[in-house]
């Protein structure tokens, strides 16, 4: 088992930034990747960003490319999602996730799942 807890949601101005952090406990040593969704007010939860434990290996939504910026600490086990020049569309509850392998933008393929941390944008 593995547990995540998302942090650093709050409200914010348009243009601004946040910094969401996800930290992991539990069975860590079988961490391969972990991803950021969001799920917007009425709509589907969808990809984020994903990164590899190991390596800098990371992916993108076109949607937020150039703007987010996921990283990862691994002494912390935490993996932390930038957020810069923020739109009120990226306003959503964002969660966290853990994924066996590869850089998977489909919520099936990951595991584990955070209880999400609401991020509005205000315009």
């Amino acid at each position: 088992q593995v547990q995540l807890v998302e942090s650093g949601g709050g409200l914010v101005q348009a243009g601004g930034s946040l910094r969401l952090s996800c930290a992991a406990s539990g069975r860590t040593f079988s961490l391969s990747t972990m991803g950021w969704f969001r799920q917007p007010p009425g709509k589907e939860r969808e990809f984020v960003a994903a990164i590899r434990w190991r390596g800098s290996t990371t992916s993108y939504a076109d949607s937020v490319k150039g703007r987010f910026t996921i990283s990862r600490d691994n002494a912390k086990n935490t993996v932390y999602l930038q957020m810069n020049s923020l739109k009120p569309e990226d306003t959503a509850v964002y969660y966290c996730a853990t994924s066996p392998g590869g850089l998977p933008r489909r919520s099936y393929e990951y595991d584990y799942w955070g209880q999400g941390t609401q991020v509005t944008v205000s315009s």
